[in-house]
């Protein structure tokens, strides 16, 4: 295991960890950063959520909020990524809990984390799904003038639609996926720009506010105690800075991976969060303050009311298809790593089929079966939206709070317990601790704020969902683990992650390889440990 570990190359350290190399590393860290860029989508973000931060808050929760929220969202990309640093391999979050937990509960916790990480990464791809259908109607409804205004169905539809659609771009080749990236950070940074610089020209001066009202106003419409509905407010750079396992999940397509994934994740984390105050910034002094006319948009997308306002209704036509379109690639590039993540646990047998979800189509060289089974499990998470406007809500909230689930259990494990935890080349030493302390403490509060209902008075339609679906999720993964008829629970059989592959061989080979190439300054390097 030592001559092993003196590798450096991504294979050797992903042999360490004990997989073979399945997939084709395509993905530079230009690339790796474009993935987790279009998983911080800042203007298509902020649009798909507006209505939350304007009706808890308004210019205050949407500005002073956004970076409240960015400063401990930082800290929880910063305690992730020292762990796909340490350990870059597509089993992710439940790979490090089983690595760094006790061995009395770590197979218990693997499954859990495996399940809670599979079920957000899913209900992710479901929630930007419906935020593309809305944009889409969006641009319906102006250019018909207002005449014409969706149905839930029609959104189901529409939505359906981009599922099926994302899961055929999903099942491209690797190097496809990856040359991808640089065109996504191009209409990302293109939206943003625009925003920041068109909204403040072109906007009438009725509809623009003063610094005091767009700094300072806080405005309450939903009828909370002001500082919860604050609080309640960070959903929306909780929804939209999020995903940092994603580049986890394909690592094992990546450069340099664990130099590669934790950069990606910070930088792209670091520009979301600057990029997106001043976008709220510049949407708060060009939006008017008539906050109930904003929410009442009869789009059913405030943030068309104020580009609307702004802009007339061709330009906002327009931005409002460049939203959908970097929407459609961000869900995109979320049904690749949610696809990685299910074929990682495939991997491990812990799903059920999974002899049948772990296949490498010979084609494409990707898991083709496990995007679809991504794409089903979404499409069922979308029929929530017929349920009212709360479970609406739902489909949004859910995946922070599964996700947070997630990385909750592999942080607490990797300092509350003994193990052989090596630092990769993203560490921030002494402040490592302090860091994953504060992140956890972040998390476990946003998770508590997300089971309570948009407003006060609850009732049967405006009830939150999201901890009955969490619980539901979490209490099915338990009964798999402790199914006690003919030995099927996962207490039976599963016991983590499960190597495939000989290291020593692996070694062996590789220095072989090497010999036989006459590469002799690498291989000199890989012998010096």
């Amino acid at each position: 295991m030592a001559t092993t570990r003196s590798l450096n190359s991504d294979d050797a350290r992903l042999a360490e960890l004990g997989y073979k190399q399945e997939f084709k590393r395509h993905f530079t860290l230009w690339e790796t950063f474009g993935l987790s860029f279009s998983m911080v989508t800042v203007v298509p973000g902020i649009a798909s959520v507006f209505f939350i931060s304007v009706s808890n808050g308004g210019p205050v929760s949407m500005i002073w909020g956004w970076l409240t929220a960015g400063f401990f969202i930082t800290l929880v990309c910063i305690a992730v990524s020292e762990l796909a640093s340490a350990a870059p391999t597509a089993g992710g979050l439940y790979y490090w809990t089983h690595r760094y937990a006790s061995p009395r509960c770590r197979n218990l916790l693997s499954w859990i984390v495996g399940y809670s990480n599979t079920i957000y990464l899913m209900s992710g791809v479901a929630s930007v799904a419906w935020s593309i259908a809305l944009q889409i109607a969006a641009c319906v409804t102006i250019e018909s003038n207002f005449a014409w205004a969706p149905t839930t169905a029609q959104l189901f539809g529409i939505s359906t639609a981009v599922l099926v659609t994302q899961a055929l771009v999903a099942c491209f080749a690797t190097r496809i996926m990856a040359r991808l990236q640089s065109f996504v950070i191009a209409v990302n940074s293109a939206l943003i720009l625009v925003v920041i610089i068109s909204l403040p020209a072109a906007t009438p001066k009725e509809f623009k506010n003063d610094t005091r009202y767009a700094l300072c106003n806080f405005d309450n419409v939903n009828g909370w105690p002001n500082g919860f509905a604050f609080c309640s407010s960070f959903l929306t750079p909780l929804w939209v800075i999020a995903g940092f396992d994603v580049t986890a999940h394909i690592s094992e397509e990546a450069s340099n991976a664990n130099f590669a994934v934790p950069w990606a994740n910070i930088m792209s984390t670091g520009l979301a969060v600057i990029t997106g105050v001043a976008v709220n910034i510049a949407v708060t002094f060009c939006m008017g303050n008539d906050l109930l006319s904003i929410l009442s948009d009869p789009t059913g997308q405030p943030f068309a009311t104020v580009l609307h306002n702004s802009l007339g209704p061709k330009a906002t036509i327009a931005f409002f298809t460049f939203i959908a379109l970097t929407l459609f690639l961000s869900e995109a590039n979320l049904t690749l790593a949610a696809s990685r993540q299910t074929f990682a646990f495939a991997r491990d047998g812990a799903l059920p089929f999974s002899f049948w979800i772990y296949r490498m189509n010979k084609f494409s060289g990707t898991p083709i079966n496990a995007v679809w089974v991504v794409t089903g499990v979404a499409f069922i998470f979308t029929l929530l939206v017929f349920a009212g406007s709360t479970a609406i809500t739902t489909i949004f909230s859910l995946p922070i709070v599964a996700q947070y689930l997630s990385y909750i259990i592999p942080i607490f494990c990797r300092f509350a317990f003994k193990n052989d935890f090596t630092p990769g080349p993203f560490y921030t030493g002494r402040l490592s601790a302090p860091i994953s302390i504060f992140s956890l403490l972040w998390m476990v509060f946003m998770m508590i704020v997300f089971m309570f209902p948009a407003t006060p008075i609850i009732s049967s339609v405006s009830v939150n969902y999201t901890s009955a679906c969490l619980g539901a999720w979490v209490l099915l993964s338990l009964v798999g683990y402790y199914f006690p008829f003919n030995g099927l629970g996962g207490v039976h059989w599963f016991k983590g992650p499960v190597p495939n592959i000989d290291t020593e061989r692996e070694f062996t080979s590789s220095v072989a390889s090497m010999e036989q190439s006459g590469d002799s300054n690498n291989l000199e390097k890989k012998l010096e440990a």
